[in-house]
């Protein structure tokens, strides 16, 4: 396995993360439209991260790495998912701005001067693309649609498109950020939850995909929302896990108490056989699985910790 090699800060002013899965076919088109719109403007690099592509993908980020200076590759060993893709191309990026678009040539990169100018002119932290007028199939265009309103509901950020590939940043804005999980979807939440709240939207072209083969799937908004809970739950709750967990456990004993104080006053007082009352069993159980729960907590409160430590990939090569 061939060590990242040490990048050093340069000018560069706008790097170009694409994480990518066999797609072999768009990589040289992609580079040469990245290069016609973006030349004039600024100095870029493109950094492509092969996210374990089982196609002839790292030859081709391999030609172009040799043809163009600007362009930078990164190989996974292994299929690791997008949000650690870009969590891989994020830390390797020196540009004073960061931008992410997909590798199917459905994102425009012609649309990325303009948001970085929203960011430079109109102060925002990140700006997110709009596939407003989608080129998809309704099977994936309406649960997207779902998914966003939901989303945008839950946390408080009006997007309308947080799955768009399509995105501008500054820099301080990735480096606050750890992406793992599905959690790419979420990088406006993970941003606002540091401080950088100025979230911008742009209504963004989206081309037909010309090769390759889609990876969406409703699997995919499953983990999505689900990862949606743990961030909610993790940042309400991760450095109080006890008012949590605690307020449950609680709650589950006193009731639990109260049945069982009944059944006690009902036994000495009425001299009720409690041997076969189902209500004593709900009485014990709930008081268990509060005194369960209650330690639960108890135990988040002495491991707490402030970040937890994350499984970084292996990097096979690099260009």
């Amino acid at each position: 396995m061939m060590a990242e090699p040490e990048l050093q800060q340069t000018d560069i002013d706008l790097s170009v993360v694409v994480p990518l899965l066999n797609e072999e076919q768009s990589l040289s088109k992609l580079a040469a439209k990245v290069e016609e719109a973006l030349s004039e403007s600024f100095r870029f690099e493109l950094i492509f991260v092969d996210d374990g592509s089982t196609d002839n993908s790292w030859e081709e980020i391999e030609k172009l790495s040799n043809t163009y200076n600007w362009v930078h590759g990164i190989r996974f060993l292994r299929n690791y998912g997008k949000s650690t893709a870009l969590q891989s191309g994020f830390e390797r990026s020196r540009g004073t701005f960061v931008a992410t678009m997909d590798a199917d040539l459905q994102d425009d990169p012609f649309e990325l001067p303009q948001m970085v100018a929203m960011i430079k002119e109109e102060g925002y932290d990140l700006v997110s693309g709009w596939k407003k007028e989608r080129h998809d199939p309704l099977s994936k265009t309406i649960p997207s649609r779902f998914f966003n309103k939901v989303t945008s509901w839950v946390t408080g950020i009006d997007l309308n498109d947080f799955n768009c590939g399509i995105k501008a940043y500054r820099r301080e804005v990735i480096e606050s950020i750890h992406l793992y999980g599905e959690l790419h979807r979420y990088i406006p939440l993970l941003a606002k939850w540091e401080g950088y709240d100025e979230i911008g939207e742009k209504v963004v072209k989206h081309h037909s995909r010309k090769f390759g083969k889609t990876k969406f799937g409703l699997s995919r908004f499953m983990h999505g929302f689900l990862d949606l809970i743990s961030l909610v739950f993790v940042n309400n709750y991760l450095q109080r896990p006890m008012h949590f967990f605690g307020t449950i456990g609680v709650l589950l004993l006193v009731v639990g108490g109260f049945i069982n104080l009944y059944l006690a006053i009902d036994k000495l007082v009425y001299g009720a056989i409690l041997g076969d009352r189902p209500l004593l069993l709900l009485g014990v159980m709930l008081m268990v699985l509060g005194a369960q729960i209650f330690s639960i907590g108890f135990l988040g409160e002495l491991f707490l910790k402030n970040r937890n430590d994350h499984n970084k990939p292996n990097i096979k090569e690099t260009v």
